[in-house]
């Protein structure tokens, strides 16, 4: 992979400073192969999954701008299974008063605001596998960060996967090989079957985050 110049300070300190669950150097990771990405495979969108608040998009963002292109960020914004009320992840103040649902659009709209990134980074608001069934376009980079259930990871696999262009990127968060580390669906349901396909190899590993190029 590609060596780049790491992530301005500045816009560094606006994604830390975003509700979110990426640990800084797997962030930095991810901005290095999404900006890497959008070089090898130049004027396709990248997109994640799972936004939640806006912290790792805010890497991502950043890395479609220094890369010349857009960000598409995908999330129903009412929170996974995992940060429902009485989960471990569960953020009491994203709860919206009036629906006593998770809202995190808000937050999400100020965090990526705040950062300057409104130009290039374009929230799609709506269920992941509703979304990935009408979606056309080739992808340079793919981030799967959403529900870490069996079937909302096997979805996001299944829809989101075959998008990613010959020579693009799949990047997937709270990779897990050992049980007792975390949740298994993103291990399990996302990134085993795409190494078992044929289609992608990995290429690197940082954290709990896991790089690998479509290659077939």
């Amino acid at each position: 992979m590609p060596t780049f110049e790491p992530l301005d300070p500045a816009m560094r300190a606006h994604a830390l400073a975003a509700t979110g669950f990426m640990p800084p150097h797997e962030g930095d990771a991810l901005y290095s192969a999404a900006l890497a990405a959008g070089a090898a495979v130049p004027g396709l969108p990248l997109l994640e999954v799972g936004s939640y608040c806006g912290r790792s998009t805010v890497w991502l963002g950043a890395a479609a701008r220094a890369a010349g292109t857009v960000l598409f960020a995908v999330d129903h914004h009412r929170g996974s299974e995992e940060n429902q009320s009485g989960w471990e992840h569960h953020d009491p103040t994203t709860v919206d008063a009036r629906t006593g649902k998770m809202d995190t659009l808000p937050r999400f709209r100020d965090t990526i605001h705040d950062a300057g990134l409104e130009d290039v980074v374009f929230a799609v608001v709506g269920q992941s596998a509703a979304v990935a069934a009408h979606w056309t376009s080739p992808l340079a980079f793919l981030f799967i960060d959403g529900g870490h259930g069996e079937e909302p990871a096997r979805l996001d696999y299944e829809g989101w996967t075959p998008r990613v262009a010959m020579g693009g990127t799949l990047a997937i968060h709270d990779v897990f090989p050992d049980p007792a580390d975390g949740g298994r669906p993103p291990y399990e349901q996302i990134f085993r079957p795409a190494l078992e396909s044929g289609h992608f190899a990995l290429v690197s590993a940082t954290g709990s985050l896991r790089i690998l190029h479509r290659v077939g």
